[in-house]
């Protein structure tokens, strides 16, 4: 069969919504491979001219030991692929378990080019947990964005309940703990974590969105551009009745960290703000005072914390002078920028004090 066979099958739904998303991708202009380039968080973005520099990507996921395992896992959504990263080096306890975090790439990015970026191997193996990268399918988005806003033809639900299935595969065949599970996501991977984890509360620990738009903010491609622009269609619902639909059970949602750049073009930093007061007044979190941060010659931070019953439920951090890429990721890589904050670490940190808690419980 040839390559362009399965476009044949399309209906003329499918087509017309392929045709939208070639015309939203003139809105976003092209970048440079010279400087930090800014992912997608839907299919926006047109492709680079052919004379363009490409960021080089390493063949690795990074340049530390351990396994790369992959995998297939089943869904609603259809089977998705996935790489499951496992230290080198466990010497399991009897009975031991580990903890879990999913990372999920942003559009025209893969787990790998995720992993590669981000580093967060580096930390799974300093601090001995699993890290699971799942990867879109190009049939099911062609620039390989999750589809975290379709929710009117239902693909986004479909896509939430197949990531869990991938999760939940992995833990039988591995020593997963599964009351220490968090997602993490950047851009449309963002927008697809906060969707998993308000489907799925009681499922995962803790949230962590760079650069993303909160769930229930769209329900098409047309309207996610909207979302993206910090804009809400006058059809849909209110933010916190949006956020209630997409909900499927009654549990608190998990803790949140919020990380934006003010500089990003194309997720509106308004997205942050608004994803974290929708967020606290669900969990009736009360805002503090805005702190500013700097370490060295990195991009400074404002750091505003929501808090409940002395506990930081949502934690919002916007860097000064960051645009739509990893905060302190790997140089000379696509969707990262090395000036900024270490997220990586920073997403850690957070997740692991929500790990800590629900050893207590």
């Amino acid at each position: 069969m040839s390559r362009r066979s399965p476009l044949f099958s399309l209906s003329a739904l499918t087509r017309a919504y392929q045709r939208n998303l070639k015309a939203f991708a003139r809105v976003t202009k092209p970048v440079r491979a010279a400087k930090p380039v800014r992912a997608k968080a839907v299919a926006v973005s047109r492709a680079r001219p052919k004379a363009a520099p490409v960021a080089r990507t390493p063949r690795k996921p990074l340049p530390a030991s351990g396994e790369w395992l992959a995998g297939i896992a089943p869904g609603p959504a259809g089977a998705r692929r996935f790489h499951l990263y496992v230290p080198p080096g466990l010497a399991l306890r009897a009975g031991e378990k580990l903890p879990l975090l999913v990372m999920l790439h942003g559009c025209g990015q893969t787990g790998r080019e995720l992993a590669a970026s981000s580093r967060m191997n580096r930390l799974a193996v300093r601090h001995r947990f699993l890290v699971l990268y799942p990867e879109q399918e190009r049939l099911a988005n062609a620039h390989g964005c999750w589809n975290w806003f379709d929710r009117r033809s239902g693909k986004a639900d479909a896509e939430a309940a197949t990531l869990l299935a991938a999760i939940e595969l992995v833990a039988r065949r591995h020593p997963v703990d599964m009351a220490r599970v968090a997602v993490a996501g950047l851009s449309a991977g963002a927008s697809m974590a906060a969707l998993l984890a308000a489907r799925y509360p009681d499922r995962f620990c803790a949230v962590a969105m760079h650069s993303g738009v909160a769930p229930g903010t769209a329900d098409s491609a047309a309207t996610a551009m909207a979302a993206m622009h910090g804009r809400r269609e006058a059809h849909l619902p209110d933010p916190p009745q949006a956020l209630a639909a997409v909900g499927a059970a009654m549990a608190p949602l998990p803790p949140l960290l919020i990380l934006h750049g003010d500089a990003d073009n194309v997720v509106s930093v308004r997205n942050a703000a608004a994803t974290a007061v929708l967020w606290a007044e669900s969990l009736g979190a009360r805002a503090g005072p805005v702190r500013t941060m700097q370490r060295g010659r990195r991009h400074a931070v404002r750091v505003t914390e929501y808090k409940a019953r002395g506990r930081a439920q949502v934690t919002l951090r916007e860097i000064v002078g960051l645009g739509h890429a990893w905060s302190g990721g790997a140089p000379g890589l696509n969707y990262s920028d090395p000036a900024g904050p270490d997220a990586s670490a920073l997403v850690w940190a957070f997740v692991a004090r929500q790990f800590k808690k629900s050893l207590t419980k």
